[in-house]
């Protein structure tokens, strides 16, 4: 087996042989990163990974005493490819930090395959089991984890009509995965947090068909499913003891006889009836049916994430992810938890009169805004959800995942999943844990 390509950092200049402010230079088996300290140290790592990905190294060794955690990290995020993933040996680091490595280069890794994998692989039922099995894997006997999965017309059995409709016009049964990370082992225990992730596993738009170059992409439309499953599994991984309940609102948006159509009207176990002006809106009806199953549960906090809006993606690129919410302080905190991880994520208006732009002449709401082109499609997708939480105002955030997922490649990522976003739901969930030991 052959050796592996040596990876060192320098914080001096390389020789001009190699350019003016050369990031990388060589010698025989091995590269130098040179560091300018002057500006973003993290990114300067991340886009020299890109460039030694892009020599089809096998695999390389981090060496020499300047590696630390971060810049560790950053590595193996550039250093990564769909065909072959991150083949990194880590440097010499304290055994806590080397086990922090592995359990996110491990569940990121997992995030970014299950996000590539495609849609003739990775359908409803089988997106569940890879999310129990991570998790399982993960936890090893140390925290009960159970689960259920309700699918094909138990959902309607069960009230979950969303999940259904937007599924039914698929042969590969619409599902949601409902599983109950629990420390204490007590049946009676508060859920503190409720996990809500977008599980669509192939979206062809429905009769709001996609044309092929928006359609080619949509098997990374389960990012949200896969993102808050990540973020669970990195929690636990670093001992979280809150008790969180996972629901993975999982379908294929798909054409045939029995799909759902414009003009339908779809009336959610809580009421609320929501007429179908747009059939690739449907990330949105099936995250419903997973809030409501969180209140059912009592969930003290609930976060949801989702591959919601073109609109997210307009407004901030692949670049950020987009966080939606009324509650201010819960914002905060997130925000500040992406910014303690190196994660980028911007705030989108979400005000109560968004609420009023989603009216519909023949139910309660309509699944798109009504008011034309001049509507905030990543507001209002946010203001439908809020119809689904009891009390908006409070304990809920929405996150718009645009950058889960990298349409072509660029200095930094990789095409296909990034994981972004993982560390800061993990974070959120191991922050207010800390803030309550303290």
């Amino acid at each position: 087996m052959s050796k592996p390509f040596l990876v060192t950092l320098s914080d001096t200049k390389a020789d001009p042989i190699w350019g003016e402010k050369a990031l990388l230079s060589f010698d025989q088996q091995q590269a130098t990163i040179h560091l300018d300290y002057t500006s973003d140290i993290l990114s300067q790592v991340q886009t020299a990974a890109r460039k030694l990905d892009g020599m089809s190294l096998p695999k390389v060794k981090l060496v020499g005493e300047q590696w630390n955690s971060d810049l560790t990290w950053v590595f193996c995020q550039g250093f990564y490819n769909a065909k072959t993933g991150a083949n990194v040996e880590l440097p010499e680091l304290d055994d806590e930090s080397i086990s922090t490595l592995n359990s996110k280069k491990l569940i990121s890794e997992w995030v970014r395959e299950t996000i590539n994998l495609g849609p003739a692989v990775v359908t409803p039922e089988v997106l569940c089991e890879k999310a129990c099995s991570i998790l399982e894997q993960i936890c090893a006997d140390k925290v009960p984890l159970t689960y259920k999965l309700i699918a094909g017309e138990q959902l309607v059995a069960d009230g979950y009509v969303g999940i259904y409709e937007v599924g039914k016009g698929s042969v590969n049964m619409p599902c949601m995965l409902q599983l109950d990370y629990n420390p204490s082992g007590d049946p009676d225990a508060p859920i503190d947090y409720a996990l809500v992730g977008k599980g669509i596993t192939f979206d062809s738009g429905g009769y709001s068909l996609k044309p092929s170059p928006s359609m080619a992409a949509m098997k990374s439309d389960m990012g949200g499913a896969a993102t808050v499953t990540g973020a669970l599994a990195l929690a636990a991984a670093n001992g979280l003891q809150k008790r969180v309940k996972l629901y993975l609102c999982c379908a294929e948006n798909m054409i045939s006889g029995k799909a759902f159509k414009l003009g339908d009207v779809i009336k959610y176990k809580n009421g609320v009836t929501v007429e179908v002006l747009n059939t690739d809106a449907e990330g949105r009806l099936v995250l419903a049916d997973g809030l409501i199953a969180a209140q059912e549960d009592g969930a003290k906090q609930i976060i949801d994430a989702a591959t919601l809006t073109g609109a997210a993606k307009a407004a901030v690129g692949r670049d950020y992810n987009c966080i939606l919410s009324m509650d201010d302080e819960f914002t905060e905190s997130a925000l500040a938890a992406s910014k303690e991880v190196n994660e980028k994520l911007w705030r989108l208006p979400l005000e109560p009169f968004h609420l009023q732009q989603i009216g519909s002449a023949f139910a309660d709401i309509a699944n798109i805004h009504s008011g034309g082109e001049s509507m905030a499609g990543a507001s209002t997708a946010a203001a439908f959800l809020a119809k689904f939480v009891e009390q908006p105002e409070q304990n809920w955030l929405h996150f718009d995942m645009s950058g889960s997922y990298q349409l072509a490649a660029n200095g930094l990522w990789a095409v296909g999943g990034k994981g972004h976003g993982i560390e800061t739901i993990s974070s959120l969930l191991l922050q207010s844990e800390q803030v309550e030991l303290d």
